[in-house]
């Protein structure tokens, strides 16, 4: 009985060795006139273009493929359907974003602290303040109007210039304490245009909103609340100054979100296009 059981081991494993040949042997056959159906759908078809993967209708070189349980024929049946079926190509045109208060051919305004090394957002008080050092630009086209100092100013500096151009067009800009002024009054200037070198001197600088005079702030005013330099901060007109500076890229400042004091003039945009 052992012996017996020996020797008909052999011949159980070898018959199903024999199916598996003969499957194998008939897929090789249904492949091989696959391929050549596809090479002959390839040379004969206008469109040219086909690859071979595409003729196939396989998934290209690196896809994941699973075959198993799969009909033979599938695929070519795939490949003469995607020969018969137009193809569209649908382009998406990639989303332009920008930040910048714009125009056709160049900005209004632009960030004016771009070139400062170093650059620290402080706060909001009546403009907004920065610690720093470099060139600081002008933000947008403009006259100047002072240049020079102010006494009532840490550090002394004071600068104004009103703007000629933009949704901030006769509006007046201030930028004071430690900075030394490159222009004169009465000159014309453009956002490429370096109007002061901020410089290490303990105080830093603030930049904002001008009394249409010029000789202070804007928050100072009556009509925008009457807040001078005790206080409270920020000023809604500080505020709104720092709003239009992180639009163009400055760093917001850290109290952006506190409750703000005074009163923001009708004339101050608060949307900038």
């Amino acid at each position: 009985m052992a012996a017996l059981h020996r020797s008909s081991a052999p011949r159980a494993r070898r018959k199903p060795a024999r199916v598996a040949f003969a499957a194998v042997a008939g897929s090789a056959l249904l492949v091989s006139a696959w391929l050549g159906t596809a090479h002959w759908l390839a040379a004969h078809h206008p469109a040219a273009a086909l690859n071979q993967a595409d003729i196939l209708g396989l998934p290209t070189s690196g896809a994941h493929q699973d075959l198993a349980g799969h009909d033979p024929a599938a695929p070519l049946t795939h490949a003469i359907r995607r020969l018969a079926t137009p193809r569209t190509h649908v382009t998406q045109q990639p989303k332009i974003v920008s930040m910048a208060v714009s125009r056709p051919g160049r900005p209004y305004y632009v960030n004016p602290l771009r070139s400062v090394s170093g650059l620290v957002p402080e706060r909001i008080d009546e403009g907004v303040d920065f610690g720093g050092s470099g060139p600081v630009y002008a933000l947008g086209d403009a006259i100047v109007t002072n240049a020079g100092e102010n006494a009532g100013w840490p550090g002394g500096g004071w600068i104004t210039y009103q703007l000629t151009d933009g949704p901030d067009q006769g509006l007046m800009v201030y930028l004071a304490e430690d900075v030394t002024p490159t222009v004169q009054a009465g000159q014309h200037v453009t956002p490429s245009t370096v109007i002061a070198n901020m410089f290490n001197g303990g105080d830093g600088i603030e930049t904002g909103w001008a009394q249409p005079t010029g000789v202070s702030a804007e928050s100072e005013l009556a009509e925008a609340g009457g807040i001078g330099g005790g206080g409270p901060f920020p000023t809604k007109v500080g505020l709104n100054f720092d709003q239009l500076l992180v639009l163009l890229g400055v760093p917001a400042a850290p109290n952006a979100g506190d409750v703000a004091y005074g009163l923001l003039p009708a004339n101050y945009p608060t949307v900038w296009k």
